[in-house]
This record gives C-alpha cells, structure tokens and sequence, in this order.
C-alpha cells in the first residue's frame, strides 16, 4: 500500500535489452512516479491538552492563547489540509477564531472570585470544515488572574480587647483583619490608627503576611487614671488597580475597644533616686531624707519602710518605719567611708509581696577634723663633718581630709625645741620644710640621738595640729655625703619596738614552753584506762563441769549469745541482812515479780516457814511454764538435754506438773561418776529440800 505520508514519489529506471544476448538494446530511461494525495490524516494538536490564564473582568475580545493544528495531507492538493477551528465546548464564556485558531474571552465581567478555572474544548477540522472532512480535538484549561476589583472588610464593627495595666511597651494587646475577596497582592493591607483617645498610646503595625493588624501598647498603662481607650483602626489595600479605582474606596474601617486591668501594683516612690549631701560631723539623730512612696491602686494600702540590710552593713542610718525619713544613728566619718548608697525599701501592709526600692545617695562632706602628720619615715641623719646651716632633711605632711582649696599646713618647732642649738626649721611656704643644722663639728661620741619636735598646722577651719618627733642620727659619712655607719644600738631595734616589748614577748615563749612541757608530764604519768565494759563481763566467766553429758548433742543447744544479755533482776528493797547480798537471787527471771509478793523474798532462809516454801514454789512454777527463760540460778540456756544419753533428761522444768516422787535408786548403776549424785539422792530429805533442790537442777 502506499502512502504519500511516508513516501511522496518514487522514481524507476528502464531499459530495453535482447533476451539471448542481453545486450542492451537502448539507452536507460528514469521514470519519476508521485503519489497522489487523498484525505486521509486528521489535524492534531501537537502541544495539547493546553494551559492559559486571563484576568478577571476582562473585555470581550481580549485575546487568551492561540492555538494551531498540523495536518499530514498535502497543502497544494485539494482541501485535504485545510483546517477550520470551532468550539465544543466553553460557550459563551470564550470562542475561537476559525481561521488562526487564538481563543479570545466572550463575555464581559467574568468574576475569579466567583469562578476561577475553565475548560474549553477546540476541534480542528480539515476539508475546509465541509461535510466529510476529519477532525481533532484539545482541550484549554483557563484560570481566571486575580486584579483588586474588590475592597478589603472588616468582619466586626466592633473589636473587644483588654491587656494588663503592668503589660510593658511592646506588647501585643489584639489582632485585627480586614478580609479581601482578592489575594497575593491585591490582597495586602496597611492599617492605621485614625481617631480615638487611644492614639499616642497604642500602636498598629502589620503582620509579616501583610494581612493582618497587629495593635501594641506604645505607653505605659495605669488603670487607675484610665481604664479604658477606644480606637478608629484603618484598613486599606496597599496595591490599587487604576482601572477599579473609580468604583469604591478600598478601604474600611471598624472600632476597637481596649479594657485595661488593674493590677495590684508595688508602691510607687515619688523619685526613683535621690541625692543627699551631709557633713561628716552631723550628729547623731540628723534627718537626712524623707522619702516618700505611694500605692498606686485604687485601694491605696498603707506604705511600710525599711533599709535593705546589704546596703547599709554597718547601720549607719535607721529609716522610721511610717514616715520614710531617713536618719543618723552613728557618727559618720568621710575618711573612712566617703559614699553611703542605701536602698530603700517600700512595702505594702497589706500585701506584703509587692516591695518596690529607691536608691539614696549619701555624700559626707568633709569637715577639718584631722590634723596633718609627717609623710615620710621620721627618722634622719646628720654627718659628722656637716657645717652649719646645711639641710639634712626636707619634711612634708598629709591630712586625710580634703578642703575645697586644696592643704596649706605650717611647720614650726616645737616650744621646748625652738631654741635648741643644733637644729632648726623653714618652712618653705610651699607644703614643704627643711630641717638644718646650726652648728657644725658634729660627733657620735659626744651623742648619736638627737630627737627634734615639729609642730604640722593645716590652714582650715577649725585649725588642727599635730606634733610628731623626727629623729636625727649622728653617722660617719665619706666625702660625697653618703652614710658609711651609724649608731649600733640605733639599728639593733626598730624605732617602733622597746626593750619592754622584746622582754613580754620573750615572757609569753617562756611561758609557752613551760605549758607544752606540763602537758607532756602529765600525758607520761596518765593512769592506764580501765578495762572496758567487754573485758569485765560476768556472762564470760562460763561455769565448767567435768561430769560428761549427753556427748556432742548438748553442745548444740547451748547459745554463747544468750550470755551477753542476761535479764537482770532489780530489788528496790533492802537484803534480808544488811551488807550482804544473796548471791543465789541474782539472775532472777523478771516476770517473778508478778507472782511473789515481795514480802515473801524479805523472809528468813531455808528454814521452816510457808514464806520460802511459797517463794520456791513460785519460782518453780513460772521457770515450768516458761519453756524458752533458763532456770533463775543457771547462766545457760538449753533447749533440749541428754538426747542420745543413757541418763536421758534431768531437767526439772516439768517436774511440777506431777506430784508423784521420783526414785533415783538407779543412779547407783550409772557407775563412778554418778556416785557423789547417788549418795545426794539417796538421803531422806524433807519435802522443802527435795523441792530445793529440784529447782537447783
């Protein structure tokens, strides 16, 4: 089959030959063979389906994309590949030129916010558009472009917003919003404030969306002197479109309405700091400041003083309590400290919590309260070859305190120095004096001390005077002046420390040395320490017998812990016989005393009477019914005996319970060992014995 589409023409080459010979009988001939075309390719879209975009409210004509399809017939044969473009579908929002195919808006005011995506369908069709031509179809999605034809709107009239009074500078009291139909930037705002006795102090700024009004406080707050402000808030688009401009003002406006709340506020002081100067030499009791601070809530609780214990260490200020003034309770001294900084605290009664401070300053002024002394060592030298009139020692003062124009201190000698005839001083007007000789021929044999009093006076108001003692020595000097040696006592001490010094401090070593070999002495004759509780234990003193028992079974019901807490028996009442003590009655069983009357154990001895007899018999009844106490007059504990023995048992725990009298005939045939028990057992003994001496078992 052929196919104009794939192959437009052939081209054939001929020639006529002789059959036997093949030779060729004429020259080759070149046939050129065109397929002509038939209507047979419909027109495509080759870029389809399609994508374009339109403003809103645009005008009827205005042009939206233009589309184009090919066709693989011939162009110059017939109508085979002339297309003809018509709309299925998207009447009568658009339409479509049938000849260049551009799509183009046919209704007016199409509104994105009422409808924003449209689809149309174009066919192209070939023949001209005749009846049996082929077509082809694509489709347009249209999006309607937003333009700000529409005005932005406050959704209330009226905006409710409260913030705290204590609220600082910069917070955010509420958000508002003008909504706009429109968006991107069509949609943004710019808000103002435009009326409203909130004005200068609130704020209103936009969000980084640019949508919404962000309203903040500018100034402090107080409740107590407004508690209320109203604003007039402006919202406008910030983009406007020049062909919309004319319909309506894209803007609006709405109310906004801030409460503020109180809240319990600290006291508030009139200044926030406050500076006193006071003279050094104000007594004691001297108002220094009042301060003064108020609550500012409407309750106006009463106000409470006080001075923050860190900036006062010393307590040189006391502050009264009600009325805030500020006093001296301790002399001040500016050259010890110059500054006070006190913090005061302000409190209210009520609620304590809410304390607020102020700072006072206290500047002491100074008064001339100390008098002037020499500033360097007092102490210098004259050389044995000076002459007179030759300065040996120039001299200046200090004073702690600081008059405003500055020290002017005098120099004099003292009274009974003012004559003497080896020193004297000039004062040089200038702060400073030189001492000088007045003689010459100077010696260290004839004397090597000489002590000079000088007189400081300082030049202020009330005038303050000291003297102070400078010491001049007597050295040997070479020729430039320069010391070569001096007095040897006069530097074996210092100035400052007398022989008397040195002796008490020599005592107190002597003294010291004495203790320390006191106590060595009494630590090498200290008496051995007594033996410790441990050591003196009666439950050691363990009883030995040499008679055997039952073989190693004994052995296991016997508790060495059981004798180092024995029940000891106490008696408040005297012993039978003064000075002596029944050594048999001490380990006693404690729970006796609930039996035995104690006028019982007061009785005589073993002999005949109802009182012992009563006593033992309770004594033997409480250890029978007590299986886990040992015998009142036994140190060790059993719980079983003789397991295993040929003696079995010779407890007498149960021997109460049965009044028949037992036979010990056969303890004659128990051998050797048992003959000492035998020849016990075998006497007659009265009923008070045999009872003895079962309990003794």
């Amino acid at each position: 089959m052929l196919d104009r589409e794939v192959k437009a023409q052939y081209l054939l080459r001929a020639q006529a030959r002789n059959r036997l010979t093949d030779q060729p009988l004429e020259p080759e001939s070149q046939f050129v063979v065109k397929i002509q075309d038939i209507n047979d390719n419909e027109p495509k879209f080759p870029d389809g389906p399609y994508h374009a975009s339109v403003p809103e409210m645009s005008h009827i004509g205005t042009s939206v994309i233009q589309l184009t399809a090919t066709d693989a017939d011939d162009p110059t044969y017939g109508s085979s590949a002339r297309v003809v473009y018509s709309i299925l579908e998207g009447q009568p929002y658009f339409s479509v030129d049938a000849k260049t195919g551009v799509v183009r808006v046919s209704l007016a005011d199409m509104d994105r916010e009422t409808r924003e995506n449209y689809t149309v369908v174009i066919q192209a069709k070939d023949m001209g558009g005749q009846l049996g031509g082929l077509a082809g179809t694509t489709s347009v999605n249209i999006r309607l472009g937003d333009v700000n034809d529409n005005p932005p709107t406050f959704d209330q009239r009226l905006y409710q917003m409260s913030i705290p009074e204590a609220a600082p500078v910069g917070s955010v009291v509420g958000r508002i919003w003008a909504k706009d139909r429109d968006v991107g930037v069509n949609a943004e705002m710019e808000y103002s404030i435009i009326d409203g006795d909130g004005r200068d102090t609130f704020d209103i700024s936009t969000d980084p969306t640019n949508l919404f009004g962000i309203i903040t406080v500018k100034r402090p707050l107080n409740f107590e002197s407004k508690p209320s402000y109203t604003l007039k808030v402006e919202g406008a688009n910030t983009h406007l479109d020049p062909a919309f401009r004319h319909r309506v003002p894209f803007k609006d406006m709405t109310i906004v309405h801030v409460s503020v709340e109180d809240v319990d506020e600290p006291p508030l002081f009139d200044a926030p700091a406050y500076y006193v100067e006071l003279a050094e030499d104000a007594e004691i009791g001297t108002v220094v400041r009042t301060v003064t601070a108020r609550d500012p809530d409407a309750a106006n609780n009463t106000v409470r003083y006080s001075i923050e214990k860190s900036s006062d260490p010393d307590k040189f200020f006391y502050l009264e309590i009600t009325s805030g003034s500020l006093m001296t309770v301790r002399s001040l001294d500016r050259e010890e400290v110059g500054w006070h900084n006190i913090t005061i605290l302000a409190m209210e009664m009520n609620n304590p919590t809410q304390i607020s401070s102020a700072s006072v300053a206290v500047r002491v002024l100074d008064v001339n309260d100390n008098p002037p002394s020499l500033t360097h060592y007092l102490e210098a030298y004259v050389c044995e070859s000076a002459k007179a009139g030759q300065l040996i020692q120039t001299v200046t003062a200090v004073d702690p305190d600081q008059p405003l124009g500055g020290q002017h201190f005098s120099y004099r000698l003292a009274p009974e120095a003012a004559n003497n005839p080896n020193f004297t001083l000039r004062d040089n007007q200038d702060n400073t004096a030189w001492i000088l000789t007045r003689r010459g021929g100077w010696s260290q044999q004839d004397q090597t001390v000489f002590y000079l009093p000088v007189v400081i006076s300082d030049g202020e108001q009330p005038v303050q005077t000291s003297t102070s003692t400078l010491t001049v020595r007597v050295c040997s000097c070479d020729r430039e002046g320069n010391v070569m040696s001096c007095d040897a006592e006069a530097h074996s001490l210092p100035a400052s420390l007398s022989r008397g010094a040195l002796i008490a401090i020599l005592a107190c070593i002597f003294v010291l040395l004495v203790m320390i070999l006191l106590m060595l002495s009494l630590r090498t004759h200290r008496k051995k320490p007594y033996l410790c509780d441990e050591e003196e234990n009666v439950h050691e003193n363990i009883v030995r017998y040499d008679d055997e028992g039952g073989g190693e079974e004994d052995t296991e019901a016997f508790d060495i812990g059981a004798m180092w807490n024995p029940r000891e028996a106490h008696h408040p009442q005297p012993p039978p016989h003064p000075g002596k003590t029944r050594q048999d009655m001490l380990p006693e069983i404690e729970s006796l005393s609930r039996y035995v009357p104690q006028a019982c154990v007061a009785g005589g001895g073993l002999g005949e009477g109802s009182n012992v007899r009563g006593y033992v018999l309770a004594k033997l009844l409480d250890a029978d019914s007590d299986a886990c106490a040992p015998p009142y007059d036994s140190l060790q504990t059993y719980a079983y005996e003789g397991e295993g023995s040929v003696a079995e048992s010779l407890s007498s725990l149960q021997s109460g319970a049965s009044n028949t009298d037992h036979e010990y005939d056969y303890l004659s045939d128990w051998g050797p060992r048992f003959k000492k028990l035998a020849e016990m057992y075998g006497v007659d003994f009265d009923n008070l014995g045999d009872v003895y001496l079962k309990s003794m078992w």
